[in-house]
């Protein structure tokens, strides 16, 4: 009991400091501050920190795997709901676009990550996010196959065209969206490529 009591005082320790980094990062950028930056943001050495955290790398690695198994979670109870699939793509769109603007900066440094060509030690981390990309990919697609089959979307292409449009509107954002700076909000900017996408698409 005193060992598992451990391991899980060790894991909200991590839950913690990644909670701070991801203050860190969206203050500073994620290129700019060290794990130094975010050990003082804590109130704790280096050292200390190293022990939990051992480098920048494997933290990074471990929050974006947690924001992508986030929106994996939230499109498929999106996909389960009894809302049509308009109202699904809608939703999918907005929420997508709201997860870049909380987990800003790190998913726009995750697009520009090259999954097929990581180090070693990295492998099982790749595996698992490609993993993640592809059931994520399957949800929206399978909400336009639905929509094309019920009627209430026009098959102006394939279904994974379709979706990858509405991908590559929402992931364009990496080059001038900021948070802070905008005068839109995520969810604003969500909205409007959602009714993009919706007014070329629905029937």
């Amino acid at each position: 009991m005193a060992e598992e009591n451990g391991k899980e005082s060790y894991r909200e320790k991590r839950r913690e400091i990644a909670k701070v980094a991801v203050e860190v990062f969206n203050k500073q950028g994620f290129r700019g501050p060290s794990l130094k930056a975010v050990a003082e943001a804590l109130g704790m050495s280096r050292a200390a920190l190293y022990y939990y955290i051992p480098n920048k790398r494997e933290l990074f690695d471990e929050l974006v795997r947690e924001a992508i198994e986030t929106n994996v979670a939230k499109a498929e109870a999106i996909c389960a709901g009894g809302e049509s699939s308009v109202e699904k793509i809608r939703c999918l769109t907005i929420d997508l676009m709201r997860s870049c603007g909380i987990h800003y900066p790190l998913l726009y440094i995750f697009l520009r990550e090259n999954l097929s060509h990581v180090e070693v030690r990295r492998t099982e981390w790749s595996r698992r996010v490609r993993e993640l990309n592809r059931r994520y990919e399957g949800l929206v697609i399978s909400v336009i196959e639905e929509g094309i089959k019920n009627g209430t979307l026009r098959p102006v292409a394939s279904p994974r065209v379709i979706a990858n449009g509405i991908f590559g509107m929402i992931c364009w954002t990496s080059r001038w969206f900021n948070p802070h700076t905008s005068l839109e909000s995520a969810e604003v900017i969500g909205a409007a490529f959602a009714e993009m996408a919706l007014s070329g698409i629905r029937a």
